[in-house]
């Protein structure tokens, strides 16, 4: 089901155009503004302003770290530079270090710039305290049988992420929560590849038991799998990447840009933030986008820094641009979609701040486009031996004689393509 399938789609149904066929512009412009006005009429322009945060814990966590002090100095502002903030860690004991982390842990846990094995260490702490209050809230009885069960269901969740092994690089519990999850050594990775999901992403569904490669630990964790596999030489890191608030539902937010924007500004923060190898290079980094993820990524990439070498894209409804050049980014840009996918159904235009303008697999975007051989779906593309995972891991790795291009694109040529 797409943003718009209630209207039907310009590629399917009775009496309307197939692809290529005389009239499909038109039939998407007229689609398009008929969803304008049907989600305007049933959701509001209001539902397109950018969501104020909830107060919540993080808040709360916030307002203590900026009037505490520690080892009779201030503690540093949360939203200063990595390096500063390296700096002033650098500058206290490892004792100090952990003695921040237990105190602020909600802070100290999403501090860029902060240690990475500190940042574990404290989100550790955060989720242990997440747990005991889901466990509370479930037997309230002051809550509805709802409240209690979504309370279950969280407490659930953070038991999985309080597992051994897992290293969570950011935690926010706040309203639906944000979270971020490392696959591999990212201190010693020379190539980071981070997934950006999109929309219904949040802590319930930052993985799943059913259709695990549809969230995001398991595509990062799939991916990662891949990347090893593949070039077992190169060390890899990958992360899960679910800390920014998604659109909820298929409405007026997911075909607006609001919360790419918001996103986009945490994206760029946290790719400015990771640390540099131990051989003190800064490593590589490739963006797998994914749905929604890609209007993120399209609205980030004039700002992304230069070790971003690749922007790869799938099931994309847009990267808010008309084509590639347009994202300003000296970043390569690949694209991928697999027949089944809805997406394609999906009016690829802007019209009064809704939609996420032209289509990335489309000859006039400018991409370079990616075979997604064996992907079933929207949410097919990192499941294992298909093509498209295939091709994600080779970007990862900077591996690109081993892409394999779609046969309808000229500017691969330089790799064997397939269909």
């Amino acid at each position: 089901m797409t943003y718009f399938s209630a209207l039907g789609s310009p590629l399917s149904g009775s009496g309307v155009p197939a692809p290529g066929a005389p009239g499909i512009t038109a039939w998407r412009a007229l689609l398009a503004l008929a969803v304008v006005f049907v989600l305007l009429a049933t959701t509001g322009w209001t539902a397109v302003r950018k969501h104020q945060a909830d107060a919540g814990p993080r808040a709360t966590a916030l307002h203590a770290w900026e009037k505490g002090s520690f080892a009779g100095r201030p503690l540093p502002d949360p939203d200063a530079s990595p390096s500063r903030i390296s700096r002033y860690f650098g500058q206290l004991s490892a004792a100090q270090q952990r003695t921040l982390a237990t105190r602020y842990p909600l802070v100290v846990g999403n501090l860029g710039g902060a240690p990475l094995q500190l940042r574990y260490r404290a989100n550790h702490t955060a989720l242990l305290q997440a747990r005991d209050i889901e466990r509370k809230r479930m037997r309230d009885q002051r809550l509805t049988d709802e409240g209690r069960d979504q309370a279950g269901q969280r407490m659930h969740r953070f038991e999985s992420m309080l597992r051994p092994g897992r290293q969570i690089l950011a935690f926010d519990p706040t309203g639906r929560g944000r979270a971020a999850e490392v696959f591999g050594d990212l201190r010693k990775a020379r190539r980071v590849s981070v997934v950006v999901p999109g929309v219904d992403t949040d802590l319930l569904s930052f993985e799943k038991s059913a259709r695990q490669y549809s969230a995001p630990v398991g595509m990062a964790e799939s991916l990662q799998r891949q990347q090893h596999a593949a070039r077992p030489g190169t060390r890899t890191a990958t992360i899960a990447w679910a800390d920014y608030t998604a659109p909820e539902g298929l409405g007026v937010d997911a075909a607006s840009g609001a919360a790419a924007q918001d996103g986009a500004v945490r994206l760029n923060k946290l790719l400015r933030a990771l640390p540099a190898t131990s051989a003190g290079a800064s490593p590589g980094i490739a963006l797998i986008c994914h749905s929604y993820g890609s209007v993120v990524c399209g609205v980030a990439a004039h700002q992304v820094p230069d070790s971003v070498t690749d922007i790869a894209v799938a099931g994309s409804p847009g990267m808010r641009v008309d084509n590639a050049a347009q994202l300003g980014t000296r970043a390569r840009v690949w694209a991928m979609r697999d027949r089944d996918d809805w997406i394609a159904d999906v009016p690829h235009m802007d019209v009064g701040g809704l939609g996420h303008g032209a289509d990335p697999v489309s000859d006039a975007f400018g991409a370079r486009r990616l075979s997604a051989r064996g992907a079933v779906g929207h949410t097919g593309y990192f499941v294992p031996h298909t093509g498209s995972l295939a091709n994600f891991a080779a970007i990862g790795t900077g591996s690109y004689r081993d892409l394999r291009c779609h046969s309808s694109d000229p500017k691969c040529s330089f790799v064997p393509s397939v269909s």
